[in-house]
């Protein structure tokens, strides 16, 4: 049998859009939350697709250093910190410990968020190098 599964993370951060020309252009913050989403054969004997705690220490050791409490724009390596590059990031960078990774969705508010997932990287960018 196959499933999905999908751990749940929050971070807080500040970014700035410089090129936006709305209320994104002035430095301010976030409370981010993160969805990843796995999926693959239930594995016998354990019966899941992966253990919970192997989702949150890729996340914890890959992500959350260059996120949490930061200011995105010095920390990570995307042209512009949109939620859209960010989930991309995040979903490339988890790709390597977790590779049945299939999306990853970046709420930047309670309700606006930002999805991407293994089918919408272009060639060329579905590693880190």
């Amino acid at each position: 049998m196959r499933a999905r599964i999908c751990k749940e993370f929050v971070f807080e951060a500040a970014h700035q859009l410089h090129s936006h020309s709305g209320k994104c252009r002035n430095l301010h913050g976030h409370t981010y939350r993160v969805q990843v989403f796995l999926q693959g054969e239930v594995g016998v004997p354990g019966g899941m697709v992966r253990d919970f705690s192997e989702i949150q220490w890729a996340f914890d050791s890959a992500i959350k250093p260059y996120c949490d409490h930061q200011f995105l724009n010095s920390t990570l390596p995307v042209s512009c910190t949109t939620a859209e590059l960010i989930a991309g990031w995040i979903l490339k960078t988890l790709r390597s410990p977790l590779p049945q990774i299939v999306k990853v969705r970046v709420y930047e508010t309670l309700t606006s968020y930002a999805e991407v997932s293994v089918d919408d990287l272009g060639r060329g960018e579905d590693t880190n190098e």
